[in-house]
């Protein structure tokens, strides 16, 4: 079984000369002929070198792996019974699935409450987030779940105000939390500012929490798509020259020469701002997480990727020990902005694994009185029967599943309809349902009622994107419930799902199907 595509990706927008007769293991062209022009990813490095690494084009995509796990969420299925109703009545005339409540609440004490169990867990400086930042952070808030800012936005933000190495003003993180403030509803939901080693240096989560009045932050040990700090394309000089100057790696050196020569020839088009590894060890740990809590932050969470068991290990305990609010764990092969492509396809855990790891480590804790964070799962996320089942397989531990790249795809759905509209230029495909933002999105007409007319005409297309996603993903979520007879979140248990390969159950440890309830209905049928 071939679980990689090696060498032609739609993500690098390269192709094998040679479709249908390619060599399994290497990815290459059976037959490579002198002669060709190089359109395959071996051809293009040949030419454009490092710049093949990342998918293209950068600043208008998300993207994610299209490796072949052997092991993912498919290979559960959801077990649905006849009998009771746990957190509802049993009876037929009000046991039905829109009465299903979603609400929960993560964190120490009476937690952030979430009309939904659902986050975003860190959109930063990316031409993806910030063109797209208005419909994930209405929508999001209109919601009442939870948006996270990446990392590296203050950095980024050419108008920041930086003195002695601390950040004084930034425009862009200013504007992106007081969007979501703005539009928050009854205290439901929570805007979270995200840290990296960068962002520590410059003070921004102090900022944030003291200029802005935030009152979750992250910190970043890492994410699914790779293992290395963040980067991203730069289009400009002078902001390359800025950037370094404000202390990240950017490459070609900017003030060389010899780069910029060659930039302004046109013989490179793009600048990459990367950003350090972080160094992670206990005693900086929980002085970064006191430091915080001094600086007024009321949750404090860890968000981390695809890493080795070991450092899995390192963030439930030092999560533990340090009485961290929630922690994200997120499976690898998942991307919302630009991480190198073999790398995302060829590197870290994938989610099945890594969250079993999790809920193994975490019940570890539990079983031993320690505390155990709120715990997130993310890693490929994107509908109501994944999400279903990440809450099954982490059960009780896990409080709510985050997801990037779906959510994009709505808001950027959402924001090209609302410019279609304006044009007057929508598809067919579009148009059979109306010409107007009420007669396409399905959920405006009760959104105006809700909001009034003049306020909801100030939503943002994109945010009907990705408000009408999330109640797409909220129906479908209560009918899997309500088929399980789980009419609140807290009942969604392990045995709601059932491990259809052996392989599956062994990783999990969730029965295999045919195992699945063996003794009580042995006591059935004897009875």
């Amino acid at each position: 079984m071939t679980f990689s595509k090696l060498n032609a990706s739609a993500a690098t927008l390269t192709k094998n000369r040679t479709e249908g007769s390619v060599s399994p293991f290497s990815g290459m062209c059976v037959t490579c002929v002198d002669g060709c022009v190089g359109m395959c990813d071996i051809g293009k490095s040949a030419y454009r070198g490092h710049e093949t690494l990342y998918p293209q084009p950068f600043g208008i995509i998300t993207t994610a792996s299209e490796k072949d796990y052997p092991v993912d969420y498919s290979h559960f299925s959801i077990m649905g019974t006849t009998v009771g109703a746990r957190g509802g009545p049993e009876d037929s005339d009000r046991a039905v699935f829109p009465e299903v409540k979603l609400e929960t609440r993560v964190g120490r004490g009476e937690g952030l409450k979430l009309k939904l169990p659902f986050a975003i867990p860190g959109i930063g400086s990316t031409d993806v987030a910030k063109n797209n930042w208005d419909g994930l952070a209405v929508g999001s808030a209109l919601a009442g779940t939870i948006l996270t800012i990446g990392e590296n936005v203050c950095g980024m933000d050419e108008e920041a105000v930086i003195e002695s190495g601390r950040v004084k003003s930034t425009g862009d993180l200013d504007r992106r939390v007081k969007l979501y403030q703005e539009w928050q509803r009854d205290g439901c939901g929570a805007i979270v500012v995200q840290a990296n080693v960068e962002d520590s240096r410059l003070g921004v989560q102090e900022y944030a929490i003291g200029e802005l009045g935030v009152e979750a932050v992250e910190l970043k040990w890492g994410q699914g798509a790779k293992d290395i700090g963040g980067e991203v394309k730069i289009k400009n000089l002078k902001k390359a020259q800025m950037l370094k100057r404000r202390g990240y790696v950017v490459l070609p050196d900017p003030e060389k020469p010899s780069a910029v020569e060659a930039f302004n020839r046109g013989a490179f088009k793009e600048f990459e701002r990367h950003s350090r590894v972080g160094m992670v060890g206990l005693e900086s740990f929980m002085k970064q997480v006191e430091d915080l809590r001094k600086a007024g932050a009321r949750f404090v969470f860890l968000k981390t990727g695809a890493y080795r068991p070991s450092d899995l290990a390192r963030a439930v305990k030092f999560s533990s020990l340090a009485g961290i609010d929630m922690l994200t764990v997120d499976g690898a092969g998942g991307g919302t902005g630009m991480s190198p492509w073999r790398m995302m396809n060829e590197w870290g855990i994938p989610s099945v694994e890594l969250h079993s790891l999790l809920r193994q480590y975490c019940q570890k804790l539990s079983d031993k009185d320690q505390h155990v964070p709120d715990i997130a799962l993310a890693g490929g996320f994107a509908f109501e029967d994944q999400i279903f089942k990440g809450l099954a397989l982490g059960a009780p531990f896990v409080k709510l599943i985050g997801m990037a790249r779906g959510p994009v795809a709505a808001a950027m759905v959402g924001k090209t309809i609302g410019g279609r509209i304006r044009e007057n230029k929508l598809p067919v495909y579009v148009e059979r349902f109306g010409s107007t933002l009420e007669e396409v999105f399905v959920t405006a007409s009760d959104l105006k009622a809700e909001l009034g007319e003049e306020t909801f005409h100030r939503v943002p297309a994109g945010a009907l994107g990705l408000y009408t996603y999330y109640e797409r993903l909220a129906q479908g979520l209560r009918q899997l419930m309500c088929g399980s007879r789980k009419f609140t979140l807290e009942h969604v248990e392990r045995n709601d799902i059932a491990a259809l390969t052996r392989e599956a159950a062994e990783i999990s440890g969730i029965p295999y199907i045919m195992e699945l309830d063996r003794e009580e209905a042995e006591q059935i049928l004897d009875g």
